[in-house]
């Protein structure tokens, strides 16, 4: 009798997961939505089945789908996601066809930042304090804010998309109207007390609310500001050896705030803000899931750990064997950042990789994608990439060094050129090509 693979029900694309599922022997089922098909970034590999649907995280188009698949809980040992927007309606999903997942209450708290911040609190743990705004766009009733400065945001958002920092009533009311000149589909938002501070990550994985692994990181800025002074988000992780003052500072306080934040089995990243006066950590925020940008890359370069590879094993139930084998050196990633226009040509992987420094590239746009003036939030930008150092300084010199070297053979069309503009450019980019309109001869 062969033995049968387990079968994972996987809402979204996640490339590390769907790349273990393949290694594990895991027979998947992926549901892919219009938007990351359209996308293309990810690959789906050949082994795993995928199931379109319109929307990735609607209940109802996910459970339409498998039904005229012919699937059904029968068919699956688990459900798993890392995709933050569809968190809740996968564990609802789970739930309705008995498959073990996240609790759906946990993973509105997971979701929802208010609800979050205040179960912390609860806890005992420091957390900024926040109110819910019911529609951003209506906030004239609003005589004074709660908190000044405050952070306004989207109540469930992501990579700080419409994240600002308002002073006063009059920031506010600003912002409402500018959002509603955009026609944002998002309406609720919470506005919360500013947290100054060193803004840290950990990223690890709980099994039966046991804390196996974590690892810890900081922002070269704070999200926001890095945001706000146009500047490209970078992030290193700290050493367990030569600073294992900040593990010893951060563990407790993670373990206690997803406790309260009732995460038992899978993967995590949070969001701590550090008062170097002090030492105080802030909560800042948390999802059921490993962080974006390089974090999984530098993870394993750093550590030696697959968090997705765990995260897998512990949605199929199984306790995953983790040795870190933890590397001296500094590695750190960041953007590739555009600029305002039409992208035309950049440089490879290849070519990135090939300067000496350089241990992992990803280029994320294709020739056409337009970029607006100035990051709209941490998600914009070309690519990314992680360099190896043997300090922080140096880090922060080969960061630069490979960005301007990115930019020197970046190729945007800028916008708003007058046709004569753009037949400067078109000679500057290809010097050797003939456009004159010349007789037979």
């Amino acid at each position: 009798m062969t033995e049968r693979h387990p079968r994972l029900l996987i809402v979204g694309l996640d490339r590390y997961t769907l790349d273990a599922c393949v290694r594990l022997g895991v027979a998947a089922v992926v549901v892919c939505g219009a938007a990351s098909w359209d996308d293309g970034l990810i690959t789906i590999p050949s082994e795993l089945s995928v199931l379109r649907v319109d929307d990735q995280s609607n209940v109802e188009a996910v459970l339409m789908a498998l039904r005229r698949a012919g699937l059904g809980a029968d068919d699956f040992d688990a459900l798993h996601t890392s995709d933050e927007y569809s968190m809740v309606s996968a564990s609802i999903l789970a739930r309705h066809l008995g498959l073990p997942c996240l609790d759906p209450e946990a993973a509105v708290r997971f979701r929802d930042k208010s609800l979050q911040k205040a179960a912390v609190r609860d806890a005992g743990l420091p957390a900024a304090r926040c109110v819910v705004v019911e529609d951003v766009l209506s906030v004239s009733g609003l005589e004074e804010l709660p908190f000044e400065p405050a952070v306004l945001k989207p109540v469930a958002g992501a990579a700080t998309a419409l994240t600002s920092v308002v002073e006063n009533v009059d920031d506010l009311r600003a912002q409402s109207e500018e959002y509603g000149r955009k026609k944002i589909s998002q309406r609720t938002f919470v506005l919360e007390e500013y947290v100054a501070g060193d803004e840290w990550f950990v990223d690890g994985i709980v099994h039966g609310g046991e804390l196996l692994f974590c690892a810890v990181g900081a922002y070269g800025d704070p999200c926001l500001t890095a945001i706000q002074s146009g500047k490209p988000l970078w992030l290193r992780h700290f050493d367990p050896v030569g600073e294992s003052w900040v593990y010893e500072k951060a563990q407790g306080f993670v373990e206690s705030a997803l406790g309260a934040l009732g995460l038992q089995d899978g993967s995590f990243h949070m969001e701590l803000f550090h008062d170097r006066s002090s030492g105080v950590l802030t909560f800042g925020e948390c999802g059921a899931r490993r962080g974006g940008a390089l974090i999984h890359e530098q993870i394993q370069a750093k550590f030696g750990v697959n968090i997705a590879e765990c995260a897998v094993q512990i949605a199929l139930g199984r306790r995953p064997e983790i040795e870190a084998k933890v590397r001296p050196e500094v590695f750190g990633g960041t953007y590739l950042p555009g600029r305002p226009g039409t992208l035309l040509d950049c440089p490879t992987p290849a070519d990135l990789l090939a300067l000496p420094y350089v241990e992992f590239v990803r280029i994320e746009h294709p020739v056409g994608t337009h970029f607006a003036a100035g990051p709209a939030n941490t998600s914009q930008r070309v690519g990314q990439f992680m360099v190896v150092a043997d300090s922080i300084e140096q880090l922060t010199e080969r960061f630069e060094d490979v960005r301007r070297w990115f930019d020197e053979r970046l190729w945007v069309l800028p916008e708003e050129l007058p046709t004569r503009g753009r037949r400067d450019f078109q000679r500057e980019w290809r010097p050797t090509a003939d456009f004159r309109d010349t007789l037979w001869r």
